[in-house]
Order: C-alpha cells, then sequence, then structure tokens
C-alpha cells in the first residue's frame, strides 16, 4: 500500500464505557492518522451486550478526549463518509456475502461443538487468552445432519507460518495449528464473528492500519488468513500495549472508576486523562 492515502479507524464496541486502555489506543490510532482520514465505527455486533447509551457516551467521550475522525457517527448524529452506515448491526449483507465467497472457496466447514466442549479439551487456553480456544479438529471431516444447528469455522493449514511487521511490537509470527486453530466465521446463531466482520469491514473502507490493542495479535494472523482467502489487501498492524490495575490484570469495562465517562465527572480536564493514559508508555 506504498503511496497509498493513510486510512485508520476507531472500533469501539458499544458493550460498556470506554475506559482509560482505550484512551490509550484510540489516543495512538488518532495520533498515527496524522493528515489523514481516521473513520470511527460501532462495532455492534454483539446485540446481547451493546447498548445505544453506551454507543452515544463513547461518542461523547472520544470527542471529550479531543479525538477527531472523519468519517462516521458524530457526537451531533451526523454520519459523513461514503462507507456507511458504519454500525456493524447494520452491515449484514456486507459479511453475507464474504461468508458465500469463502463458503464457495471450500475455506469453511460446519461444526456442531460447543464453548464448554472446546474448553474442556486438552491444550484449551487459560482464562487470560484473548479469544476462542485452540479448536482440536474435531467437527473437520464430520458429516453434519441437515438439521444441526452449526458454527462454520475456517480451515487453516497446520505448520503454516503467518507473518507480519507490527510497527510497535516488531516482527511477528504465528504458527496454524499451534498458536490458534480452524477458527469461527458464522456462529450457530447466524451472527459473523468479529473476525469475519472486521476483515470485510477494513476492506471495504479501504483501511491502510489498523491499530488496536495487543491482545489482538492472533487476531490479527487469522484475519491475515481472511484477507488472502478473500483477495483483499493486507494493511499495516500497530498494537498497543495494554494498561493494567494494580494487580497487573488489563483494564475491562467493568473497571467503572477507570471509565473515561467517570473521570470527566470526576472534574478531570481531557489534558489530564490523556496525560493518564500514555505517560506509562512514554
Amino acid at each position: 500500500m506504498i503511496g497509498t492515502p493513510y486510512r485508520g479507524r476507531l472500533a469501539p464496541s458499544p458493550t460498556g464505557l470506554l475506559h482509560l486502555g482505550h484512551a490509550r489506543t484510540f489516543l495512538i490510532a488518532a495520533e498515527r492518522a496524522g493528515g489523514g482520514t481516521l473513520i470511527l465505527r460501532n462495532d455492534d455486533l454483539d446485540t446481547q451486550r451493546s447498548r445505544p447509551e453506551f454507543a452515544q457516551a463513547m461518542l461523547e467521550d472520544l470527542a471529550w478526549l479531543g479525538i477527531r475522525w472523519t468519517e462516521g457517527p458524530q457526537p451531533d448524529g451526523t454520519e459523513p463518509g461514503n462507507f456507511g452506515p458504519y454500525a456493524q448491526s447494520l452491515r449484514g449483507s456486507l459479511y453475507t456475502a464474504a461468508f458465500q465467497q469463502l463458503s464457495e472457496a471450500g475455506f469453511l466447514y460446519p461444526c456442531i461443538c460447543s464453548r464448554k466442549d472446546l474448553l474442556s479439551a486438552p491444550h484449551a487456553p487459560h482464562a487470560e487468552d484473548e479469544d476462542e480456544p485452540l479448536y482440536p479438529g474435531t467437527c473437520r471431516e464430520r458429516n453434519p445432519e441437515s438439521d444441526e444447528p452449526s458454527a462454520w469455522r475456517f480451515r487453516v493449514t497446520d505448520g503454516e507460518e503467518v507473518s507480519f511487521y507490527d510497527a510497535l511490537l516488531g516482527p511477528q509470527t504465528f504458527i496454524a495449528g499451534r498458536d490458534f486453530g480452524d477458527f469461527v466465521v458464522m456462529r450457530r446463531d447466524g451472527v459473523p464473528s468479529y473476525q469475519l466482520a472486521c476483515v470485510a469491514d477494513d476492506a471495504v473502507m479501504q483501511i491502510t492500519e489498523v491499530v488496536r490493542g495487543r491482545d489482538l495479535l492472533r487476531s490479527t494472523a487469522r484475519q491475515i488468513l481472511l484477507l488472502r482467502a478473500l483477495g483483499h489487501s493486507i494493511p499495516a498492524y500497530a498494537h498497543v500495549e495494554l494498561m493494567r490495575n494494580e494487580r497487573g490484570e488489563r483494564l475491562a469495562k467493568r473497571d467503572a472508576a477507570r471509565s473515561l465517562r467517570y473521570l470527566r465527572e470526576s472534574g478531570l480536564t481531557p489534558q489530564e486523562v490523556r496525560k493518564m493514559a500514555i505517560e506509562e508508555i512514554e
């Protein structure tokens, strides 16, 4: 993508209030966008936890923090840009088309395994791991009954190296079948996975660099495989160090005392909060 105008994105999920860790990532994303285009996308596919009030709060809190984006929903209700709608819950046809393309090309297979099944299997990840368990391939060669509810998995090539250069963390290499296995692209309830939706949106929105937390490094390896399978260009990547609490645990949306809304209502200025978000990594 050398010579291509910069297009970055912020992609928060409205499942709670944004916290200092989000502020760190989004401030770095905005800084890296520089004079290029910065998009805000509402990643609201988690219909059980996403709330309209959290979506509005994230717009208001990011704007209060001093972050400006040029495409996507604005706090005043407008939505400039040519790639809308910018809420994933309204972009289902795009994900269906990507799913069908992968299916017709033979990359997918149905899987009836539950998350409970996978967590009880050998080599299941620790609770601290960022995503789905390493899949043991149980359903790879299974012939499912037509009436069985199934998720759909992307079949990886065991032993394949997926390498990329991270602008913040340096060279990264992951091995399919060791660091991650066959992964879900469509849940059994018909909701596309984070991996599929993210890839489809980033490709259509012409994102040139993805900036997000380092807990998503393995997701990046998976998404590179999806991008290749769909015939899309691979963006650049920059993964930000996570912010942790005094116990060494990464911040979560349940940490209300560190939410931007709480800090804002406590009387802190945007400048003070920006300093809190970035001072530990300078």
